[in-house]
């Protein structure tokens, strides 16, 4: 299939193996000051079954690169994070998620959100606030920020949603210590999650990228 228009930009790869008529979907949400050209260089490593797309967020940033929502890295009140403008993106990306399964013809009970830092934050936001919309999240160094889910979110039904966690115990730009309290959260939702820690900072170690694609492979 050829890449199609989609309200946001966007990098595209065609399932190689045909399980049926609506294949299943990978969604890539990158991080704050990235593009989707980041998280695409999984795409060659993830399964061949699979529609690959990954996003490009709507916000450029000087000198380069792209964000969900702006970051007031001086704030002194702990409000860093433009929550209307994250959510604003949250529901923009869901309604992508529409255009996805229309154009490419995915599979709409099968979409898996795979995010990094901003991106997770991002997929979080959307599952838990959209859980009809998403069967797998795998949210790589990031963490869940309540401001940004839909108000009555508690009351959803979040019996097919599956999630994986992970992040780095020396993380400089979030600290582990926010991404400890995914797993409590979720399980206070009745959502299971696989959390895990690596030894590594901001990034994706290669076990990580190794066990998640393991867990996915189970789902």
């Amino acid at each position: 299939m050829t890449k199609q228009q989609l309200s946001l930009e966007h990098n595209y790869k065609a399932p190689t193996e045909k399980t049926s008529e609506k294949a299943p979907a990978i969604i890539l949400l990158h991080g704050y000051g990235s593009n989707e050209d980041d998280l695409f260089s999984f795409a060659p490593e993830l399964p061949e079954t699979h529609h690959i797309i990954a996003l490009k967020a709507p916000l450029p940033l000087q000198p380069y690169g792209n964000a969900w929502y702006n970051i007031h890295f001086d704030a002194n009140d702990g409000k860093f994070n433009d929550v209307p403008q994250a959510i604003a993106s949250r529901d923009l990306i869901v309604g992508c998620i529409d255009e996805i399964i229309e154009k490419y013809q995915v599979d709409a009970n099968n979409i898996t959100l795979i995010g990094f830092s901003q991106g997770t934050i991002l997929s979080f936001a959307i599952a838990l606030s959209y859980p009809e919309k998403v069967k797998n999240l795998v949210g790589l160094s990031g963490y869940i920020s309540e401001d940004m889910l839909k108000e009555g979110y508690q009351n959803n039904d979040f019996s097919k949603l599956n999630v994986y966690s992970s992040h780095g115990t020396v993380d400089q730009v979030i600290p582990v210590t926010w991404a400890q309290k995914t797993k409590p959260f979720l399980k206070n939702l009745g959502i299971e999650c696989t959390y895990s820690e690596f030894p590594v900072g901001h990034g994706v170690a290669p076990q990580n990228f190794f066990e998640f694609k393991e867990w996915l492979a189970d789902k």
